[in-house]
């Protein structure tokens, strides 16, 4: 046997089983159904009724334009957020350990780090110019690798500090980004100034970000500066997930009841925060992180209730299923044209409802097609795990 596939046994049999929470992937799933197609739902169910509560759900469907929270840009987050608490329930310290022991891990972290980053520039349709590359035309930023970076330095935190190390170091991102926004001054801009085009996040991007922005824009959505404040949103996952694995002596609705009333508060000090600093997606505010922490917080109690305190499971497979490969649903999204798909399986079906139902039926055979062969994945145990 090698040195490093001895390493890595050392490493596997040390390292202790990681708690496989059903509330977990079924949340993970949940936040994967409204990239599928489940945000168009409530359209379609105001196509049909036309009653006007159906109308103001389907606005939480759509990002905010720029200052401001709706429940569809709480996706992002919440998936980072339960990244974190995957890492949190099995959290492990590297910095004791031989060198030799530790490679394994820190290969894998830099390998999904990369993989997530060139993932990314594909999901963002890759340069766009053919062979030779331009790198100058390839948008690097992106959802996944933004995941991968707020994982990776969450994870390096968790392997070398302490509990209070990593508190610390949650408190005084949020305060120091914070600090950036209001009181930074920087060539031919204005500190505190929340513009797409007039913020320190457009001057750094156009410092460091490599390549295009998205849609060309001055300030990126998935940027340089704005990726420092998400991977506190990961952090609150992985004290989340800390938390839950260890044992209360009160039981499991303690935790609930803790879970829930954390939630609130990370909410209330968010939008308490909302005039100084705008709960801001783009930005990736502060007063953003603490909103969608909030948010994640009080959705995973829920789930964690209902599915794993009082075992009410069987609903929770169809979501279960989308979430054990969201990596895959997520790539999909972009790269196959599932409209094409659901209309050569399922076109003559939706024409022969009447003309206010198609819309409904054709948004659930959209769903329908990707879950399907979501569950042929999950029947086989083929799970694309990063």
């Amino acid at each position: 046997m090698s040195a490093e596939a001895a390493a890595n046994r050392e490493v596997k049999q040390d390292k202790p089983s990681k708690p496989r929470l059903m509330s977990l992937d079924a949340l993970r799933g949940f936040d994967m159904f409204w990239i599928i197609g489940g945000e168009g739902l409530f359209a379609a169910m105001f196509a049909l009724t036309g009653w006007a509560g159906w109308q103001i759900a389907a606005g939480q469907m759509l990002h905010s334009q720029w200052h401001g929270f709706t429940l569809y840009d709480l996706i992002f987050p919440l998936f980072i957020f339960l990244s974190g608490v995957a890492l949190g329930l099995s959290p492990k310290r590297l910095d004791k350990l031989p060198l030799q022991q530790r490679m394994p891990l820190y290969r894998h972290a830099f390998k999904r780090l990369a993989l997530l980053i060139g993932l990314g520039v594909l999901y963002n349709h890759g340069w766009g110019t053919g062979v030779p590359v331009d790198p100058e035309q390839v948008r690097f930023s992106s959802v996944l690798a933004r995941i991968g970076f707020a994982w990776f330095f969450a994870a390096f935190l968790v392997w070398h500090t302490s509990l209070r190390t990593q508190i610390i170091t949650t408190i005084g991102l949020l305060v120091g980004y914070s600090l950036l926004l209001c009181f930074m001054p920087f060539p031919g801009g204005q500190a505190g100034i929340f513009t797409m085009d007039g913020s320190i996040n457009a001057y750094i991007d156009g410092l460091l970000r490599p390549g295009i922005a998205y849609q060309n824009r001055p300030l990126d959505p998935e940027g340089v500066l704005s990726t420092i404040p998400a991977v506190v949103n990961a952090l609150i996952g992985v004290f989340v997930g800390q938390f839950i694995v260890k044992q209360h002596p009160k039981g499991d609705w303690a935790k609930v009841l803790i879970m829930t009333l954390s939630g609130l508060v990370l909410l209330a000090l968010g939008w308490l925060l909302n005039p100084i600093i705008p709960v801001n997606k783009d930005l990736w505010s502060s007063s953003f992180v603490l909103v969608t922490s909030g948010w994640s917080l009080l959705f995973l109690a829920l789930f964690y209730a209902v599915i794993d305190v009082l075992k009410w499971q069987k609903w929770a497979f169809v979501f279960v299923v989308i979430g054990t490969n969201a990596i895959i649903v997520y790539l999909g999204s972009s790269l196959i044209d599932w409209h094409y798909i659901t209309r050569s399986m399922f076109g003559g079906v939706i024409q022969a409802f009447p003309d206010s139902a198609q819309q409904l039926v054709s948004v659930i055979g959209f769903i329908t097609v990707q879950w399907l062969i979501l569950l042929w994945m999950y029947r086989r145990k083929i799970f694309i795990r990063i």
